[in-house]
């Protein structure tokens, strides 16, 4: 029995998809009710945000299935602007849905798991988890906590028989880009890099990997007997993981700014 978070577009609302064709029963969580509904499919009204409404919703799974086997964190919102151009405002925000949402759901099925002495969380991250990412710095950082966070409590629910592992996709076409918030500080002094590193985030977008991509490896970190720590979603994100393992640092450096048409 698994359960999606975001899961009414996009990563997770193919990945709801893909997880009910391997044979999982699927609940798939929603702030806002879908357009359209997968056959099949249970959904659940989930803000991540808000400790009782997942608590509610985790609830309402258990009183339904008896179990949950397997938890997907996929709900999830970008920014695109240049560190100093959020408020901290602004960036609690992100945190709420991207750590915070990721921590309430994880605390709310954890006892069950431990009841069944079974369970594999599976948290939805990116590449920008590991890299760095300007003009989306406050994306990255919530990624890069997401993956300290799977990575350490990881050790410590493993003798309880429950896994975490990290999904770490690159860009993939869901329309994300048009649904990334914009800084509610902007500064003219970021104006032309920041339109230069838009430019290329909207290009890159055109040959993105479909959401299929992800889905594909989430099933397969849901699956795997013995799973490992991190999964990259597609050849872009394993060329990146190497890259970013084996390049010298000044070299990546060097690399990442002539992307973005910064000056090396």
């Amino acid at each position: 029995m698994a359960v999606v978070t975001g899961a009414t577009a996009g990563i997770g609302a193919v990945t709801a998809g893909a997880l009910k064709a391997a044979g999982y029963q699927v609940f798939a969580t929603y702030r806002k009710p879908p357009a359209t509904k997968l056959a099949g499919v249970d959904y659940v009204a989930c803000d991540v945000t808000s400790g009782p409404s997942v608590d509610a919703a985790v609830r309402e799974v258990l009183a339904k299935a008896g179990r949950i086997d397997l938890l997907v964190n996929n709900a999830g919102v970008g920014l695109m602007g240049a560190a100093e151009e959020s408020s901290l405002e602004q960036a609690k925000a992100i945190f709420e849905v991207n750590v915070f949402g990721v921590m309430r759901m994880t605390r709310a099925v954890l006892p069950a798991m431990r009841r069944q002495r079974s369970g594999r969380i599976v948290n939805v991250s990116s590449v920008q988890g590991f890299i760095p990412a300007p003009f989306m710095a406050l994306y990255a950082s919530s990624k890069h906590a997401i993956e300290g966070y799977s990575e350490s409590l990881d050790h410590e629910i493993r003798d309880a028989g429950i896994r975490v592992v990290l999904v770490e996709p690159a860009y993939t076409r869901t329309g994300f880009d048009s649904h990334v918030l914009t800084a509610d500080q902007q500064d003219d002094h970021y104006a032309a890099a920041r339109s230069h590193a838009e430019a290329v985030f909207r290009a890159v977008m055109t040959t993105a990997d479909a959401p299929e991509v992800v889905a594909e490896t989430v099933v397969a970190a849901a699956s795997a007997p013995t799973p490992r720590l991190r999964y990259a979603a597609g050849p872009l994100a394993r060329k990146v993981s190497l890259l970013r393992r084996f390049v010298p640092a000044s070299a990546f450096d060097k690399s990442l700014r002539k992307q973005l048409q910064m000056p090396v």
